[in-house]
């Protein structure tokens, strides 16, 4: 147990943070909370024309709620351990009764627990009943599973990648990327046709007569060694 000096040391030091806390609380309005929502806006109606300034303050304002409470935590455990030393049972740990040592009082002398028995060392595994009804988006992929052919997130990051990216040809995971086009995940992937060559083959409106468009595809296509040129049709 603290000698009597530095139990007066310790009990100088709690009370200062306690005045420092109630004043803080006392000059802010407990972190703006005794104001309602409408009056941190300014508005007669917390709902206007920009949706986004309302999502601002209700992030305030929940930031506000996590520091207060973090305060008045740090207040009960100061009052905790005032009240332990007028009762002579400061520095005893609630858990075993063993001292606590003087280097852990230095540092924490609102500690009401010994190293061993710190609750805050207990990591909590307690987690909102709703992730048991959630799955991840997309299974949490950017890439095609193997079994399914419907819309994943490669297929939405395509989508969002198309309108740009910080990364650039040289940086792509396509080595034969030549342009911002082909930069993507599987950029050169069949989209809108299955085999290679519905890309460039076509027919009139009869069926009739075929002819071969030679476009990149069609390039990529002959490059390959997928195709014969004997057997074009001009």
């Amino acid at each position: 147990m603290p000698n009597a000096t530095q139990l007066a040391h310790l009990r100088s030091r709690l009370e200062a943070e306690k005045r420092e806390i109630e004043e803080r609380q006392s000059h802010n309005e407990h972190n703006g909370l005794a104001s309602s929502l409408r009056d941190n806006t300014g508005e007669l109606s917390p709902i206007d024309n920009h949706p986004a300034d309302l999502g601002t303050e209700m992030f305030e304002r929940s930031k506000d709620l996590a520091l207060l409470e973090k305060e008045d935590l740090h207040l009960a455990r100061i009052s905790m351990a005032l009240e332990a030393m007028d009762k002579g049972t400061y520095g005893q740990c609630l858990v075993c009764g063993q001292q606590i040592s003087d280097e852990r009082l230095e540092a924490l002398p609102d500690s009401m627990y010994c190293l061993e028995h710190s609750p805050r060392q207990e990591i909590s595994h307690n987690r909102p009943v709703e992730e048991e009804f959630l799955a991840h988006p997309f299974g949490r992929s950017s890439r095609d599973d193997d079994d399914y052919n419907g819309f994943d997130g490669e297929d939405a990051w395509q989508i969002v990648e198309q309108w740009g990216t910080s990364e650039s040809p040289a940086y792509s995971e396509n080595n034969n990327a030549e342009d911002y086009d082909h930069i993507g995940i599987e950029a050169d992937e069949n989209d809108g046709f299955v085999e290679s060559y519905e890309s460039f083959v076509a027919t009139d409106i009869t069926g009739n007569h075929v002819s071969v468009i030679r476009n990149r595809n069609y390039k990529q296509y002959m490059d390959h060694n997928e195709g014969d040129h004997d057997l074009e049709l001009e």
